[in-house]
């Protein structure tokens, strides 16, 4: 009766045989283009080290007001300002400016990859049956995947550095923009569909100046939840090579440095409440605005 309570598996000797052909097969690979795969996102390293360069090495009153001003435009509310400004010179007085840009350029340029990926699986998700169960499935698999997961094949790929943290961080974050993108465009009424077939609108010009511009709200949801991901990927990242925020509370876990790891932690959670604010601000401003457009 003791096979009712343990579970049949497969010969240990067969297992073992597999899983070291494909390692060996994926230690080949690596040993024989690798260096190809890396001159070839080369491109995406130069864009990053762009991205840093400008942030951090902007004055910081320049910053400060640039992203107020992003603030004001998308809320139109002086409290999310002052509370942007507040939670900027704070992270600043405790001599966490530097980490902090490098996190948020890491962010910006990584949410700006996924939503200009995204928002085009979306479309495609939403278009296109077969490739919309495929990316049904796909996204199920990314979204449920542990994110350390992501690591070994761009490590085992690319290395330790800046240019495989981002792309586990793109992959991390990517699938939210892509489902949000996909219901959006779902969530658009019939009504206004058919009225625009009865304009003689082709498909094209309805995606673009129908469909599109009404899922908009729901659009910045899914860029709002990217985002979140993104800053959520970042510790994890650090393990890799991409340095910020993440690396200090990394360095913090591994030298058992409670206030430093509470303090990049807080640092971390006023970049995210400020990403939110603002784009939880724009996303409210979209849906009265669509709201007054049906009134």
């Amino acid at each position: 009766m003791d096979w009712l309570f343990k579970f049949p598996q497969l010969n240990s000797d067969f297992l073992l045989a597999i899983k070291r052909g494909i390692d060996g097969s994926l230690r080949e690979f690596t040993r024989n283009y690798g260096d190809a795969i890396e001159s070839a996102f080369d491109p995406l390293k130069r864009i990053l080290v762009f991205f840093e360069q400008v942030i951090s090495g902007a004055p910081w009153p320049v910053v400060i007001l640039a992203i107020a001003a992003i603030g004001w435009f998308a809320s139109r509310k002086w409290s999310v300002v002052a509370a942007v400004v507040a939670t900027l010179l704070a992270i600043g007085l405790l001599g966490l400016w530097e980490p902090t840009m490098k996190t948020i350029s890491l962010v910006f340029s990584a949410t700006l990859f996924s939503v200009g990926i995204g928002i085009p699986l979306g479309i495609i998700m939403n278009r296109f049956k077969v490739a919309g169960r495929f990316l049904q499935g796909l996204l199920d698999i990314m979204q449920t995947m542990p994110p350390f997961v992501y690591l070994i094949p761009v490590v085992m790929l690319l290395g330790i550095g800046r240019v495989p943290g981002f792309i586990a961080v793109v992959i991390y974050a990517i699938p939210p923009i892509i489902r949000l993108t996909d219901l959006g465009i779902r969530m658009v009424d019939k009504e206004v569909l058919e009225a625009a077939d009865a304009y003689g609108c082709s498909r094209w010009q309805k995606l673009i100046k129908v469909q599109l511009p009404l899922a908009l709200p729901t659009i910045m949801a899914g860029i709002n939840q990217t985002i979140m991901m993104a800053l959520g990927m970042v510790v994890i990242a650090s393990m890799i090579g991409v340095q910020g925020l993440g690396l200090n509370v990394l360095e913090a876990i591994a030298n058992q440095y409670f206030t430093q790891g509470i303090l990049n932690g807080f640092a971390i959670v006023g970049i995210a409440i400020i990403f939110d604010r603002i784009s939880q601000a724009y996303g409210q401003r979209l849906q009265r605005h669509r709201g007054a457009a049906h009134d």
